[in-house]
């Protein structure tokens, strides 16, 4: 039996907390075939696993946080069960399967049946953890004739996650509220029909829906589900607790007569505290604001969406403001560069490590896409719109938020019209897009509608004087106001 250790995923990780399980006690897996996830300081991970055989054991539960190099699963070498003269009053079925004398011995007899009914191929000594039972588990399959294949869950959740414009200002939108953010998955194991017990029915809800029905203590098996083929939706879990509103999962249900609620302060939400108190009071903070006349980037934005190139991607305003900051930072590049206190250097980086901030319900996460300087614009659509979706399918990986350079914050979304933003460790300067709204405006003497948003750039005043964010920031307004004047940079 072989113990599964919490690996650091990233650098200098300490501890993790166990999220969800992958796979419960009696199954088989194989290489690389998905665990569990886990939450760190940065993002959820999924752990592949590095055994073939049968989980033994899992040996940390859901909602925990363990220290790295703690045993948190042992899988076993599925030849390694009892054989048939350990089982009392063995059958013709046990006696030619270690399978079932095993899960027998252990009180499992259902986990058992499903590892029989499954059709697994052990063709590959590595799969089946020795080259014997190769042979073994061969005859086996050809013995008992055709089996159903069971149905089994897949070894990774992957999100289709639209990014879709919200009112004028086209924000990135990370709620959870839109249940499109994942495939609908069991909320259980699949196990064949033939074994399938009235208490172990798979209920069918999307992986948000089934996240608020574990913080709610809802059990998805006692709801009817509404949805598509039965399928448990948000609405069906918030109406079993007798609560409508959206904003459920976010706050911890107090107890009848409780008058406050406690949580753990942990993952994403304890890094991003730490990191944003180290920067408020390391780096004197300065920011400077602008109001912008956005119309023609408006019409810019409608006019690409009509192009053949961007009809598979989304296309917003946060594009060009987005390709508007890299023009900028070539006249100002101190917008690009970081005060190292330690060795008393300011450093110019030549390349931009683009950070967009993004709430989601882990709590703020800023990924970033590397070399953005280098990038076309239908280019930067597609690596915006790939970050967007694995961001709010909670997927993001540490070294994806490591290593930026600047930092776009977009409190547009919310229809806030600007802030005074915090910025990030490592970085100089960090820009808040507001909110697009219809305001009256004054063209040519005239009163007139315009679309209008503000900007806010916090800096590092340390290095960066008063001149060179106002330059930079007054050059990205120009742009969004007229995107043809890119064209002189």
């Amino acid at each position: 039996m072989a113990e599964f250790k919490l690996p650091d995923v990233g650098e200098g990780l300490t501890e993790a907390e166990i999220v969800t399980w992958k796979v419960k006690e009696g199954d088989t897996v194989t290489i690389n075939q998905i665990l569990v996830e886990i939450e760190t300081a940065k993002s959820l991970v999924e752990l592949p696993s590095p055994f073939a055989g049968v989980v033994q054991k899992l040996m940390v539960p859901e909602g925990e946080t363990v220290a790295v190099g703690t045993p948190i699963i042992a899988i076993g070498d599925a030849l390694d069960g009892p054989g048939p003269d350990d089982s009392a009053g063995p059958t013709e079925q046990t006696e030619s399967d270690p399978y079932l004398g095993m899960a027998e011995k252990a009180g499992a007899r259902e986990q058992a049946q499903e590892v029989l009914s499954a059709d697994i191929d052990l063709s590959n000594p590595a799969a089946s953890g020795s080259a014997e039972g190769e042979s073994l588990v061969g005859r086996m399959k050809a013995d008992r004739g055709a089996v159903r294949r069971a149905r089994r869950p897949a070894a990774s959740l992957q999100t289709q996650a639209a990014f879709e414009p919200t009112g004028s200002s086209a924000p990135i939108e990370l709620d959870e509220q839109d249940e499109s953010d994942g495939p609908v998955v069991p909320a259980t194991s699949a196990a064949p029909a033939s074994v399938t017990e009235p208490g172990n029915v798979r209920v069918l809800a999307k992986p948000p829906v089934r996240k608020l029905a574990k913080d709610l203590g809802v059990d998805l098996a006692s709801l009817v589900g509404s949805g598509p083929n039965g399928t448990v939706t948000r609405d069906d879990v918030q109406a079993a607790t007798g609560d409508p509103g959206t904003g459920a999962e976010r706050v911890p249900r107090a107890a009848m007569g409780e008058r406050e609620t406690r949580e753990p302060i942990k993952g994403v939400r304890k890094m991003m505290g730490q990191a944003m108190v180290q920067s408020a009071f390391t780096a004197p903070h300065v920011t400077e604001w602008v109001t912008v006349d956005v119309t023609r980037t408006m019409e810019f934005v409608e006019r690409l969406k009509t192009r053949r190139e961007f009809r598979d991607v989304r296309v917003s305003p946060l594009l060009v403001l987005a390709r508007a900051c890299m023009l900028a930072m070539r006249r100002t590049p101190e917008i690009n560069s970081w005060w190292d206190d330690a060795a008393q250097e300011v450093v110019y980086k030549h390349y931009v490590n683009l950070g967009i901030a993004a709430a989601t319900p882990r709590g703020l996460v800023v990924p970033n896409i590397e070399n953005a300087e280098g990038l076309s614009l239908l280019e930067l659509a597609q690596a915006l719109n790939q970050l967007v979706e694995t961001a709010r399918a909670g997927k993001t990986q540490p070294a994806e938020m490591a290593g930026g350079t600047f930092t776009i914050t977009n409190v547009g979304v919310f229809g806030v019209d600007s802030g005074t933003p915090i910025i990030n460790p490592g970085e100089s300067a960090i820009l808040a897009f507001g909110a697009v709204r219809k305001q009256p405006w004054v063209v040519d003497d005239q009163i007139v509608p315009r679309q209008v948003t503000t900007l806010a750039l916090s800096f590092d005043h340390r290095h960066v004087d008063g001149e060179k964010g106002s330059r930079f920031l007054a050059d990205v307004a120009g742009i969004l106001e007229d995107p043809a004047s890119a064209l002189l940079f």
